[in-house]
Protein backbone atom coordinates (compact mmCIF):
# COMPACT_ATOMS: atom_id res chain seq x y z
CA UNK A 1 0.00 0.00 0.00
CA UNK A 2 1.20 3.52 -0.79
CA UNK A 3 0.15 7.02 0.18
CA UNK A 4 0.14 9.93 -2.28
CA UNK A 5 1.45 13.17 -0.81
CA UNK A 6 2.28 16.56 -2.29
CA UNK A 7 6.04 17.17 -2.12
CA UNK A 8 8.34 20.20 -2.07
CA UNK A 9 12.10 20.23 -2.48
CA UNK A 10 14.20 22.08 0.09
CA UNK A 11 17.91 22.83 -0.09
CA UNK A 12 20.08 22.02 2.89
CA UNK A 13 20.31 23.01 5.65
CA UNK A 14 16.62 23.99 5.45
CA UNK A 15 15.26 20.48 4.75
CA UNK A 16 16.93 19.15 7.88
CA UNK A 17 15.95 22.20 9.93
CA UNK A 18 12.29 21.64 8.97
CA UNK A 19 12.37 17.92 9.76
CA UNK A 20 14.17 18.50 13.06
CA UNK A 21 11.55 21.07 14.09
CA UNK A 22 13.95 24.04 14.18
CA UNK A 23 12.35 25.79 11.17
CA UNK A 24 8.60 26.12 11.74
CA UNK A 25 7.81 28.84 9.18
CA UNK A 26 8.44 28.49 5.43
CA UNK A 27 8.84 31.64 3.32
CA UNK A 28 8.15 31.96 -0.41
CA UNK A 29 7.67 34.88 -2.77
CA UNK A 30 4.23 33.53 -3.67
CA UNK A 31 1.60 31.61 -1.66
CA UNK A 32 2.72 28.19 -2.92
CA UNK A 33 1.66 26.27 0.19
CA UNK A 34 -1.67 28.04 0.81
CA UNK A 35 -3.76 25.35 -0.99
CA UNK A 36 -2.20 22.68 1.28
CA UNK A 37 -3.44 24.16 4.56
CA UNK A 38 -4.33 21.34 7.01
CA UNK A 39 -2.66 18.76 4.75
CA UNK A 40 0.60 16.83 4.95
CA UNK A 41 3.59 17.83 2.83
CA UNK A 42 6.50 15.52 1.96
CA UNK A 43 9.96 17.09 2.31
CA UNK A 44 12.46 16.35 -0.47
CA UNK A 45 16.15 17.09 0.13
CA UNK A 46 17.63 18.80 -2.91
CA UNK A 47 21.08 17.98 -4.27
CA UNK A 48 22.33 21.55 -3.85
CA UNK A 49 22.84 23.62 -0.73
CA UNK A 50 21.17 26.93 0.02
CA UNK A 51 23.31 29.79 -1.25
CA UNK A 52 24.17 32.12 1.60
CA UNK A 53 24.53 31.55 5.30
CA UNK A 54 21.97 33.86 6.91
CA UNK A 55 20.60 30.68 8.51
CA UNK A 56 23.84 30.39 10.49
CA UNK A 57 23.43 33.95 11.81
CA UNK A 58 19.90 33.11 13.02
CA UNK A 59 21.02 29.84 14.65
CA UNK A 60 23.96 31.63 16.33
CA UNK A 61 22.04 34.78 17.24
CA UNK A 62 18.34 34.69 18.11
CA UNK A 63 18.19 30.89 18.53
CA UNK A 64 21.34 30.92 20.68
CA UNK A 65 22.91 27.73 19.32
CA UNK A 66 26.63 27.17 19.84
CA UNK A 67 28.97 25.66 17.23
CA UNK A 68 28.49 22.09 18.53
CA UNK A 69 24.68 22.40 18.50
CA UNK A 70 24.74 23.80 14.96
CA UNK A 71 27.04 20.96 13.81
CA UNK A 72 24.71 18.39 15.42
CA UNK A 73 21.62 19.78 13.70
CA UNK A 74 23.46 19.90 10.34
CA UNK A 75 24.58 16.27 10.71
CA UNK A 76 21.05 15.21 11.68
CA UNK A 77 19.67 16.91 8.57
CA UNK A 78 22.13 15.04 6.36
CA UNK A 79 21.36 11.57 7.77
CA UNK A 80 19.58 10.43 4.57
CA UNK A 81 21.80 12.22 2.06
CA UNK A 82 20.53 14.15 -0.95
CA UNK A 83 18.01 13.52 -3.70
CA UNK A 84 15.53 11.82 -1.37
CA UNK A 85 12.12 12.32 0.15
CA UNK A 86 13.09 12.32 3.82
CA UNK A 87 10.02 13.16 5.86
CA UNK A 88 6.65 14.75 6.35
CA UNK A 89 5.34 17.96 7.88
CA UNK A 90 1.86 19.36 8.45
CA UNK A 91 1.01 22.60 6.65
CA UNK A 92 -0.74 25.42 8.51
CA UNK A 93 -1.92 28.90 7.64
CA UNK A 94 -0.22 31.03 4.97
CA UNK A 95 -0.11 34.82 5.28
CA UNK A 96 1.77 37.76 3.80
CA UNK A 97 4.47 39.31 6.00
CA UNK A 98 3.80 43.07 6.07
CA UNK A 99 6.46 45.39 4.67
CA UNK A 100 6.37 47.49 7.85
CA UNK A 101 6.81 44.66 10.39
CA UNK A 102 9.73 45.19 12.77
CA UNK A 103 10.91 44.66 16.32
CA UNK A 104 10.18 41.57 18.39
CA UNK A 105 7.48 40.22 16.07
CA UNK A 106 9.81 40.31 13.04
CA UNK A 107 12.66 38.75 15.04
CA UNK A 108 10.33 35.97 16.23
CA UNK A 109 9.28 35.21 12.64
CA UNK A 110 12.88 35.30 11.38
CA UNK A 111 13.85 32.87 14.16
CA UNK A 112 10.97 30.55 13.19
CA UNK A 113 11.88 30.78 9.49
CA UNK A 114 15.65 30.63 10.18
CA UNK A 115 15.94 33.39 7.60
CA UNK A 116 16.40 37.14 7.60
CA UNK A 117 14.43 39.43 5.29
CA UNK A 118 10.84 38.18 5.35
CA UNK A 119 9.10 41.42 4.39
CA UNK A 120 6.46 40.93 1.68
CA UNK A 121 7.05 37.16 1.55
CA UNK A 122 4.31 34.57 1.98
CA UNK A 123 4.86 32.73 5.25
CA UNK A 124 3.41 29.32 6.10
CA UNK A 125 3.33 27.61 9.48
CA UNK A 126 4.80 24.09 9.51
CA UNK A 127 4.24 21.64 12.38
CA UNK A 128 4.53 18.00 13.41
CA UNK A 129 7.75 17.23 11.51
CA UNK A 130 8.68 13.56 11.21
CA UNK A 131 11.42 11.65 9.40
CA UNK A 132 10.50 8.66 7.25
CA UNK A 133 11.84 5.32 8.52
CA UNK A 134 14.07 5.22 5.43
CA UNK A 135 14.72 7.71 2.62
CA UNK A 136 12.81 7.42 -0.64
CA UNK A 137 15.02 8.13 -3.69
CA UNK A 138 13.35 10.72 -5.87
CA UNK A 139 14.27 13.38 -8.37
CA UNK A 140 13.36 16.85 -7.24
CA UNK A 141 10.76 18.91 -9.00
CA UNK A 142 9.92 22.53 -9.45
CA UNK A 143 7.25 23.82 -7.09
CA UNK A 144 4.92 21.09 -5.83
CA UNK A 145 4.63 17.58 -7.22
CA UNK A 146 3.07 14.33 -6.02
CA UNK A 147 5.10 11.47 -4.59
CA UNK A 148 4.01 7.96 -3.61
CA UNK A 149 5.35 6.76 -0.28
CA UNK A 150 5.13 3.10 0.72
CA UNK A 151 3.20 2.65 3.97
CA UNK A 152 6.14 0.81 5.58
CA UNK A 153 8.27 3.98 5.27
CA UNK A 154 5.78 6.12 7.16
CA UNK A 155 6.77 7.11 10.70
Amino acid sequence: MTVQVRCLSFRQPYAGLVLDGVKTVESRWRPLLAPLENQTLAIHIAQRDWEGDEWRAVLNGPLGMNRAQIQAVLESGDRFGRGVVAGLVDVGTTWLCPAFLQGEELQRLESSAVLIGLHEKHLTNLSNPRWLKEPLRSRGGRDLWTVEIAAELLP
